[in-house]
């Protein structure tokens, strides 16, 4: 039996606002077997303490300390990389404010820019993406949060921070340097800190081949893939990618508790 258990969110425990199925009684088991539990998302909308007050909401309590999202990863990344450097971030407002709350110079003069930090930005436009072009292409650095190319929603998927990333490197010319976010090593180690295991003691489960089962893998953790996300049965046929345990939703864990 794993010591550790690493869930994604988004299309793995909930949906938009609705919780899987199985989910809640999942969680609640593993805490009372005294199993650690961490909730990683690669979206960098919210801060961990709006995840944990989701997640509450939902009706899985849930501490800050056990969510580990890109803001997080990404803003101690940098604390420790570039702690005095001068930002400009392609993101949304809450991810702005906690980058502020942390303590980075934000700008907008390209001139003064020495880190472009690219996310998930519904608010993406021409003027954002120009600042952008102008600073990277003065010299600055260019990081970004995740690599999805899409986020599950209820009925779909929205695009994500590859395509932010990508309509960058189109017109700058420049690779994107590091990205923190699932399937990074960065976000590995924040987790693991996080329950204080190592790698072989834990089992990673999500809905992403490319993300969650191969940062698994590659970090030496068992894998559990759940068809509830954008994985589907055809896609896990032909990947090369493929995980130690394939449940249709996150429910299927339990048999693993026996």
């Amino acid at each position: 039996m794993f010591k550790g258990f690493i869930f994604d969110l988004d299309g793995t425990i909930y949906l938009g606002e609705r919780l899987l199925p199985g989910a809640e009684r999942v969680v609640r088991l593993l805490r009372e077997r005294g199993r650690k539990v961490v909730f990683l998302s690669n979206k960098p909308l919210y801060t961990r303490e709006d995840y944990a007050a989701k997640l509450t909401a939902l009706g899985i309590p849930t501490a800050p300390a056990e969510v580990v999202n890109s803001t997080f990863v990404l803003i101690r990344y940098l604390a420790r990389t570039a702690p005095d450097a001068k930002v400009f971030v392609m993101g949304e407002l809450p991810f702005v404010a906690e980058m502020a709350r942390a303590g980075f110079r934000l700008t907008e003069n390209p001139a003064e820019i020495e880190y472009v930090v690219a996310a998930f930005d519904r608010t993406f436009d021409y003027r954002k993406y120009n600042i952008a072009f102008q600073a990277i292409k003065r010299g600055a650095h260019f990081i970004a949060t995740n690599p999805d190319r899409t986020c599950p929603v209820e009925g779909g998927e929205l695009p994500d921070c590859a395509g932010i990333i990508a309509a960058l490197e189109a017109v700058t010319l420049k690779k994107v340097e590091v990205v923190v976010g699932k399937p990074s090593p960065i976000t590995v180690q924040v987790a693991l800190e996080a329950m204080g295991l190592a790698a072989a003691d834990c089992l990673l489960t999500g809905d992403r081949l490319e993300t969650d089962i191969r940062m698994g893998q590659e970090a030496g953790m068992k894998t559990a893939l759940v068809m509830t996300g954008v994985t589907d049965a055809k896609t896990l046929e032909a990947s090369p990618l493929q995980p130690d345990y394939v449940f249709a939703g996150v429910a299927g864990l339990e048999g693993l508790l026996r």
